[in-house]
């Protein structure tokens, strides 16, 4: 069910179909997936905050690095297989055929997401490998050396990401029928 609270009427409106909602400018809309978009940007910013204030939790180098390296691991896991799916209907992995090649494979199903969870997605998918790109040069520039793989790991993870997800956004379904073909055409030929 969503609800909506309408200007001119005080009371919640129940819908239990999306076609059913009146189209109106005021209209609050929530996550159908709440616990998603929750841990899509819990990990991100636990990461980010924990970085900027490392030297307050602890005075340990190896245990601030061990921890931001879990949760940009969690985070990076998290939202390629499960809120991708969720919020957006977007999927991506890296397949290796017997060959011993590495192929990308996108994957976009028909777009069943809120403007909130894709405006949630997409927001924090970009904004956060821009905030570790300013880590990088903030590191680079202050002679912080220790901090740097750090930081990069940060940005290749976030990147990663983020370049999966715009391929499956702006050429999934192109990529999907030509690795599946020629995925399938390599097994067939093997096995004649």
């Amino acid at each position: 069910y969503l609800e909506l609270c309408s200007p001119r009427k005080h009371g919640i409106t129940r819908f239990s179909c999306p076609s059913q909602i009146p189209k109106c400018s005021y209209l609050i809309f929530f996550p159908r997936h709440p616990i998603a978009s929750f841990f899509h940007l819990f990990f991100r910013i636990s990461a980010i905050i924990i970085y900027l204030f490392c030297d307050w939790f602890s005075k340990s180098f190896v245990a601030c690095f061990v921890v931001i390296i879990i949760l940009l691991s969690c985070d990076f896991w998290s939202v390629k297989n499960v809120t991708g799916r969720l919020l957006v209907g977007l999927r991506w992995w890296n397949q290796i055929d017997e060959d011993g090649r590495s192929h990308w494979v996108f994957e976009a199903k028909k777009n069943s997401s809120t403007e909130a969870e894709a405006r949630i997605f997409w927001l924090g998918l970009i904004i956060c490998p821009l905030i570790w790109t300013v880590f990088f040069f903030s590191t680079l520039f202050s002679l912080k050396v220790k901090w740097m793989a750090l930081v990069i790991a940060g940005i290749s993870l976030q990147c990663a990401n983020l370049y999966g997800y715009i391929r499956c956004k702006v050429g999934g379904k192109h990529v999907i029928s030509t690795a599946a073909s020629s995925f399938l055409g390599q097994h067939f030929i093997q096995r004649v």
